[in-house]
């Protein structure tokens, strides 16, 4: 396939958030386990020094410390102490104490997974107690506090709670990010404020709840206003319009039948419906009429089947609730604030009756008043607010009645059916009733209908009244929403005051609905004058505000009407001038056995030993922290540069500032302990993607350089006396501007003390004077002879490695630069000689490109990652030292690291682990022999001092299953497979003779040409 022009390589390729931890208003829980200093960590290689003197400890104290921390230790851990208790031991003597060093290490490793920030235990008394000391250290004269004066402040203020010289050191190094070497009272606050501000944010986007926009809308036809929306078991939605025309709709509202059930009188005004709800159990619809009637009609085929009529007052809003089998409830309230309750027994005995009945307009018609003289009707009314009923609902969990008004003093009652039995309250009905009651033989309908007694109600009164409401069981919570724009949230059984006020909406709210699943609340409001409507969610726990859309973003239309939100579906219906439908965006469910460290793909990342994090960027322009001990996940803040995605990083030297490059072109240095955002530096002209980016100390100065797609070297100047947020880089070097890079520069690095080394997308490598700012040297990247005129080969370099013990000899023949090449070659570069290239060879066999460099400090090792995902280590210790070579090194190892392009790897000389990260937005560590340590995020932390916790000999389960993993039998295959040419160790194999396997079964001239590659590749470039 032809390489365009117009396609880049990837580049080497914040909002925070963190674990919930208790609020600074919180008292920290005090550690149980106490650390001596006579026992620290043992090395981390086997064999290792012992320590030399120790004091007397007994086991007895080991055990009781493995109890103390038993209830939380994980599953590697459990197995390790225990190994350890089935040993003998003689306590008196020293050798078998030692011996326990590393029992007592398996102790640390508790508490080093269960350490915590110093700043997340402050508690207000504290901080008040800080305060006082530092005013009182300012009166002296001491208006801020080096590192010594602040550990003593703090163990003092901190009492009794344990605090040690690391943690306080740590929180000093965090405040200080300007390495001056002391702190004042207001960096301290700017710190602290910063990081629970943060804290705050980072649970709300833990949280985080949206509306797929725009909404899914259809066209209806004109007609009158949508009364209601109810959904079925199948998720079906029923509608039902002020006109009579009732309609279903699938889940994807696509309309599956409608039909107009009122009969179009003559010379008689139309009947107009009030409300409607549905009769599940026996596939029934329910219509209320503005003829002060109730309506059943079939729900199948939209068929009339009978009808109650003559009630007393217009039916406003309905409910039905089956309480028993063949038993139900129909209520109704009405406009003179009463709730109607019709009791049903033997339900369809009684509905075949009634649709025998004779007919009235087309319905089997039976009056209210004859209705009730039926043995299996109860008719029960009550007065129950000052206004109309706005809404109402049975809930057969309370086994009560919630209706509302907009009567302030009734604005919400939760109410008995049929009341308790009360003698007094008895008579006074019967004399109410007058005498015309004594001459009837069956249940006779009050004129005046009775108030419920006190007992049998709780009344709830809500300025303005309220418009809408909802209920929830399982949070025992009703919300309230009505003219004032406030949603109340009350517990139901405290009337008295609110336990939560939610203020957002601007125009009454007209909707309610609670999703127990989520936690979530849904409220929808409404300004008639405008015709704006905002759709909102809210969390419950939190009484926050997590998600709002206006018309304008929903693509919503025109005065709403009526809403129905879908458990089963998880989407709102909206019914205005159109029909919307609005999907909850939900996050995908996580894969079994999956472990990501990040949602995007991961497109840098770097180790910190100054804190010993590990902090990664990802392409959503997300900023994790990691703890590199046991990878657990400390801190994040998204939105790092907007939207753009990041892509590289690199620390200052102190370790405490980070500098990160985007896609929009900034650059931008954080103190990423709490994700504050120091300064932005940026061109003015133009914002090109920066693609790389590195922090240099020239002279006693000190600067930033990044490269990207303007094709220049952008130098800023890092100064602590500069107080500019936004900064403009340096003037460009001469010969930057008059003979630099032609194309895209990808890469950069350095090597102390003066030369800088940058490379470009047409394979150029310059070789700068960071002092001079003069070009050193070019070197520039060919590609095979019989490869020119048949097929484009990507010639970019994207990987530049400095031997560092090399080039500050200033050797003459050794190389002392690596770079990648075309069709996934390694080439080695001599900076200081005649003949530049003076080795190259591919370590995938499959001539993957290589996406990834790295070496070990004292250059005896290189690690290739490639596009593939595997890892492959050869020894270089003794390589490309004099002549060229045509030999590859020497091959020590390889694995599958990743299954997608690896971005980044980076040796941990200290620890002797690997670092890698990919696109397939996992992070992991590895030994350097590559066992498999852990993936940062997976659920069970590890200690990296303890091989028993590290996932080896697993391996991660996308490898294990992904097809490019599996083996594959070379008899169903016409050529060797390629797994299997890639374990094949070609520590004895030449590059020609590698390449002619793969070519096998080609024509004799081409496997010729093929082979003499390597040879051609090498001499072309010493002509250069």
């Amino acid at each position: 396939m032809a390489l365009r022009k117009a396609a880049r390589p990837r580049s080497a390729s914040g909002k925070l958030e963190t674990f919930p931890r208790g609020s600074i208003l919180n008292e920290p829980r005090e550690s149980t386990a106490k650390t001596e200093a006579s026992f620290q960590r043992a090395q981390t290689s086997l064999g290792g020094s012992r320590f030399q003197a120790v004091s007397p400890v007994s086991l007895r104290s080991f055990s009781e410390e493995a109890r103390e921390e038993s209830s939380w230790l994980p599953e590697w851990l459990e197995k390790e102490l225990l190994k350890g208790q089935q040993r003998s031991h003689s306590i008196g003597l020293l050798e078998n104490i030692l011996e326990h060093e590393g029992f007592r290490r398996h102790i640390d490793s508790v508490k080093s997974l269960r350490k915590g920030k110093i700043e997340q235990q402050v508690t207000l008394e504290q901080l008040q107690k800080l305060n006082t000391a530092f005013q009182e250290l300012e009166k002296n004269g001491c208006k801020s506090l080096d590192i010594e004066k602040f550990k003593q402040v703090m163990k003092k203020c901190m009492a009794p709670h344990k605090t040690s010289d690391g943690q306080i050191q740590k929180l000093f190094m965090k405040i200080d990010c300007a390495a001056t070497g002391r702190i004042q009272w207001d960096e301290f606050c700017t710190y602290m404020q910063l990081e629970y501000a943060e804290q705050g944010m980072s649970a709300a986007r833990l949280k985080e709840l949206t509306f797929s926009l725009p909404a899914v809308i259809e066209e209806r036809s004109h007609g009158e206003p949508v009364l209601r929306i109810c959904s079925l078991f199948d998720n079906t939605l029923v509608m039902t319009q002020e006109d009579g025309v009732i309609s279903f709709w699938s889940p994807q509202l696509k309309l599956k039948r409608s039909k107009m059930v009122f009969e179009k009188p003559v010379n008689k005004k139309s009947k107009w419906a009030t409300d409607f709800t549905v009769m599940t159990h026996y596939n029934k619809l329910i219509l209320g009429t503005g003829d002060r009637e109730i309506q059943l009609y079939e729900m199948s085929n939209f068929e009339p089947y009978c009808q109650i009529s003559g009630l007393e007052v217009i039916p406003l809003k309905l409910d039905y609730c089956c309480t028993d089998p063949d038993e139900c409830m129909i209520l109704y309230g009405d406009d003179q604030g009463c709730v109607n309750i019709l009791l049903l027994s033997s339900v369809g005995e009684l509905l075949r009756m009634w649709k025998k009945l004779p007919k009235a307009e087309n319905l089997p018609s039976i009056g209210i008043e004859n209705a009730v003289l039926s043995p299996n009707v109860t008719y029960i009314r009550w007065k129950v607010h000052g206004d109309w009923v706005t809404q109402l609902h049975y809930y057969d969990s309370i086994k009560a009645v919630i209706s509302t008004s907009n009567h302030e003093p009734t604005a919400l009652v939760i109410g008995c059916t049929v009341g308790a039995t009360n003698v007094e309250q008895q008579m006074k009905k019967i004399k109410d009733c007058g005498k015309d009651s004594k001459a009837r033989k069956g249940p006779v309908i009050p004129r005046i209908p009775p108030k419920r007694a006190e007992g049998d109600q709780t009344v709830f009164q809500v300025y303005k009244g309220v418009k809408t409401f909802a209920f929830c069981k399982k949070n025992n919570l009703i919300v309230t929403g009505g003219m004032d724009r406030i949603i109340r949230m009350w517990n139901p059984y405290m009337s008295g005051q609110p336990t939560g006020m939610l203020r957002s909406h601007t125009a009454p709210v007209c909707y309610l609905s609670i999703s127990a699943e989520d936690a979530k609340i849904f409220s929808i409001s409404t300004d008639n004058t405008i015709k704006v409507s905002l759709y909102t969610i809210w969390d419950i726990v939190d009484q926050t505000c997590l998600f709002t859309a206006c018309s304008k973003t929903s693509g919503i239309k025109g005065e709403l009407t009526a809403c129905h939100y879908t458990p089963g579906t998880r989407s709102l219906c909206v019914a205005a001038d159109t029909l919307a439908l609005l999907h909850l965006r939900l996050r995908p469910p996580p894969e079994p056995h999956l472990v990501v460290s990040h949602k995007e793909p991961v497109l840098c990342c770097k180790y910190n030993k100054e804190f010993r994090h590990m902090v990664s960027c990802s392409e959503g322009s997300v900023v994790k922290v990691w703890d590199f001990e046991t990878g657990k996940h400390l801190f994040e803040f998204s939105g790092a540069h907007g939207g753009a995605a990041i892509t590289c990083l690199t620390f200052d030297v102190s370790g405490r500032r980070l500098i990160t490059g985007g896609r929009d072109g900034c650059l931008k240095i954080w103190n990423y302990n709490n994700g504050h955002c120091l300064n932005t530096l940026k061109r003015e002209d133009k914002c090109a993607e920066v693609c790389d980016c590195t922090y240099v100390e020239v002279n006693r100065s000190r600067y930033i350089i990044a490269v990207g797609w303007d094709r220049r070297i952008s130098m800023y100047f890092d100064s602590a006396d500069d107080l500019h947020h936004f900064q403009k880089p340096q003037p460009y070097w001469q010969d930057d501007i008059s003979c630099g890079h032609k194309e895209d520069i990808l890469c950069i690095a350095q090597c102390p003390p003066n030369l800088l080394a940058t490379s470009s997308y047409d394979g150029e490598i310059i070789i700068w004077n960071m002092i001079s700012g003069h070009i050193y040297r070019k070197l520039h990247t060919s590609f095979p002879t019989h490869c020119a005129g048949t097929e484009a080969v990507d010639t970019s370099i994207t990987q530049l490695v400095f031997l560092r013990t090399r080039a500050v000899k200033f050797e003459s023949t050794a190389a002392s630069l690596i770079s990648n090449g075309p069709q996934g070659s390694v080439n080695f570069w001599s900076l200081f000689s005649g003949i530049p290239l003076t080795a190259s060879f591919i370590p995938s066999r499959v001539k993957s490109h290589i996406s990834s460099i790295a070496v070990t400090a004292d250059d005896s090792f290189i690690y290739a990652a490639d596009d593939d995902g595997y890892v492959y280590v050869y020894s270089i210790k003794d390589y490309a030292l004099q002549d060229p070579e045509r030999e590859p090194p020497k091959y020590v190892n390889h694995w599958r690291a990743h299954v997608n392009i690896v971005v980044s790897v980076e040796v941990v000389d200290e620890e002797k682990v690997l670092l890698s990260s990919s696109i397939d937005c996992t992070v992991r560590l590895w030994s350097l022999d590559g066992e498999y340590i852990g993936t940062f995020g997976q659920a069970e932390p590890w200690e990296i001092f303890t091989p028993a916790s590290w996932k080896h000999p697993r391996v991660p389960y996308e490898i294990l299953i992904d097809p490019q993993s599996m083996p594959i039998h070379p008899m169903l295959e016409g050529e060797p497979p390629v797994l299997q040419l890639i374990n094949t160790e070609p520590s004895n194999v030449t590059l020609e003779n590698s390449l002619s396997k793969i070519e096998a079964g080609a024509l004799q001239e081409d496997k010729e040409t093929t082979c003499s590659w390597g040879t051609e590749y090498i001499s072309h470039n010493q002509q250069l």
